[in-house]
């Protein structure tokens, strides 16, 4: 097409249905570019979100979802998406994808942030700086719940024969106040800042025929529970976690597994398994179930900032923060988490 006839501007509320038929209809549209993000990250954290669309002939050619992150501890940036695995431009071409791609460095400038980033799910080809310090799984749903079972690498296979044993009994639904005390637990331990629950409770509120929650108990306790996304033919576990009790009974093994049978019944062909940091317990964990992991690009355009960023739990600087972190009282991560949780995208 001709470039010079290409309009990009920021996207508004009355072409968010555009919007979103375009992602459902673009081959390398993902959950993560649906505009209700927009309105999740503005309802939960006030982001300026300048979402770009490009338009030709007054019909949607590509757009670029972008929002601004200004934190005094963690540095001011541009990014899409924080706290999403993908982001990125869609377009038609190429060319369409280039110019989204520098409208958002003059985006970057004018804000004057530390810098752009853009996170993609193939390798691309750009000018910008680029990391790939993360990978994402992915497995085939086979044909039943048995077969599923079958697909799963031995060694893990038999983790999960263990835990059927366990009379764990699971269950979907939609009930965030016991979800967040399991997920706010677990993240705790680890030692990072937890999201608010006005966060998570946007989230099934913005997305509420493709969002629940399954939940694994024990004796009437709940010991897991883990936040899922359905999109095309995807299942994509998200937010979880567990107590000290679930890793005794297998109550996570169990849960991913129920899941996957959950999300067959629904008539979802992929397990999205997410992403995580390279060499990292979780990257080691998803490889037991048989995943081969497929690398994540993130790519940067440095505005005032001189060299790319880190805000990796893994960063040294962050490790007695991290310590410290895990030996709060739980009310209190709850309370402060939130404040320091939305900077680290």
């Amino acid at each position: 097409m001709d470039i010079t006839k290409l309009h990009i501007s920021v996207c508004q509320p009355e072409q968010y249905s555009d919007w979103d038929n375009y992602i459902k209809s673009h081959l390398e549209g993902t959950f993560f570019h649906l505009s209700g993000w927009k309105k999740i990250m503005e309802k939960s954290f006030s982001f300026n979100c300048p979402y770009l669309v490009a338009e030709a002939n007054q019909k949607i050619v590509g757009l670029l979802p972008l929002v601004e992150v200004k934190s005094f501890l963690f540095g001011h940036s541009l990014t899409s998406l924080p706290f999403c695995v993908f982001g990125g431009a869609l377009a038609d071409t190429p060319e369409i994808k280039t110019a989204l791609e520098k409208k958002a460095c003059d985006i970057a400038e004018e804000l004057g942030v530390d810098y752009l980033e853009l996170r993609y799910k193939t390798e691309q080809k750009n000018d910008f700086l680029v990391k790939s310090v993360h990978s994402y799984f992915t497995t085939e749903l086979n044909d039943g719940h048995d077969e599923i079972l079958l697909s799963i690498k031995k060694k893990q296979r038999a983790v999960v024969r263990h835990s059927l044993k366990n009379e764990l009994t699971v269950d979907v639904n939609k009930d965030i106040n016991d979800f967040y005390h399991i997920y706010s637990t677990s993240v705790r331990n680890l030692g990072t800042p937890v999201f608010s629950k006005k966060y998570m409770q946007n989230i099934l509120t913005e997305f509420p025929d493709c969002s629940d929650i399954l939940a694994v108990s024990h004796n009437g306790k709940t010991i897991s529970s883990v936040m899922n996304f359905y999109y095309k033919d995807q299942v994509l576990p998200y937010y979880g976690g567990g107590t000290v009790e679930a890793r005794h009974l297998k109550s996570n093994d169990h849960m991913y597994y129920k899941l996957m049978c959950h999300a067959f019944d629904r008539g979802c062909k992929l397990f999205d398994f997410g992403r995580s940091k390279n060499d990292s317990g979780p990257y080691k964990y998803k490889k037991t179930w048989g995943m081969e992991p497929q690398p994540i690009f993130h790519y940067y355009h440095l505005v005032k900032a001189t060299e790319l960023p880190n805000l990796s739990p893994n960063n040294p600087k962050y490790a007695l923060f991290i310590k410290l972190w895990q030996k709060l009282p739980l009310k209190v991560s709850q309370i402060i988490g939130p404040f320091l949780s939305k900077y680290l995208g």
